[in-house]
């Protein structure tokens, strides 16, 4: 209930920032949001405080809690937040339909680096699996996937065809919560060009990464190769914790 209530306010503030309800960039005093959506105070520093972790709002001592300025001017595509990294939850399509469709799934025995990766031992096998992403219908992204079966052992083509993640948190009562990812771009390949409608002068951005289970196990190692148009990204850093 706590989870859901403070998530609900950090809701309710995006929206109210992005259709200009605080023209002085400044927030309310935490006691005033508090009465303003009838919680304990407590729920909304941890709102304030989530908000802060992603770059929306900054706190300024002894002024106040602040809109980041640049937070308005992002459209970043990818906004990871939330209790997993999935592409379904964490791709900002404003409104469009999302949808994904399975080009491959297979099992396969994974060869040494993709051992190494998901710190598998000799003879365990993975799901393989390459899907296409689409936003109302048009290709933006072509992911290609390999998951331990230990891990997921009733994964299917048909769950492929929706959120893997979502189904880890619902049905395995696990999170993806954690990525090493590395971004790059490259010149679009025939496969791109041919799904993602590219042509041949025109680039693709690429991420790479292992994807981990809230206990620190590796679960997915994916490459991912998105259209240009959709390679943007914004990034807020905050070393104050050090």
């Amino acid at each position: 209930m706590a989870d859901l209530i403070y998530k609900k306010i950090i809701d309710s503030l995006r929206k109210e920032i992005e259709l200009g309800k605080f023209p002085d960039m400044k927030l309310p005093d935490e006691r005033s949001l508090a009465e303003q959506y009838a919680v304990s105070r407590s729920s909304i520093k941890r709102a304030l405080g989530n908000m802060a972790e992603q770059g929306i709002i900054f706190k300024k001592r002894g002024s106040g809690t602040f809109i980041n300025p640049l937070y308005l001017k992002q459209d970043s595509g990818f906004n990871y937040s939330g209790k997993n990294l999935g592409i379904t939850d964490s791709f900002q399509v404003n409104g469009q339909k999302p949808s994904i469709k399975v080009l491959e799934f297979d099992v396969i025995r994974p060869d040494e680096e993709l051992q190494d990766n998901l710190f598998l031992k000799p003879g365990e096998f993975v799901y393989s699996f390459k899907r296409l992403r689409l936003i109302d219908s048009v290709p933006f992204m072509i992911e290609t996937g390999y998951i331990p079966i230990k891990l997921a052992p009733e994964l299917s083509e048909e769950i492929a065809s929706e959120s893997i993640f979502n189904y880890v948190e619902t049905e395995l009562e696990q999170e993806v919560n954690k990525t090493y990812l590395t971004i790059t771009a490259a010149p679009s390949d025939e496969e791109g060009q041919e799904l993602l409608d590219l042509n041949p002068n025109e680039p693709v951005g690429l991420m790479e990464g292992i994807f981990f289970l809230n206990d620190g196990t590796p679960f997915e190692f994916s490459t991912m190769k998105l259209h240009y148009k959709y390679f943007k990204y914004d990034s807020f850093v905050d070393l104050d914790n050090r």
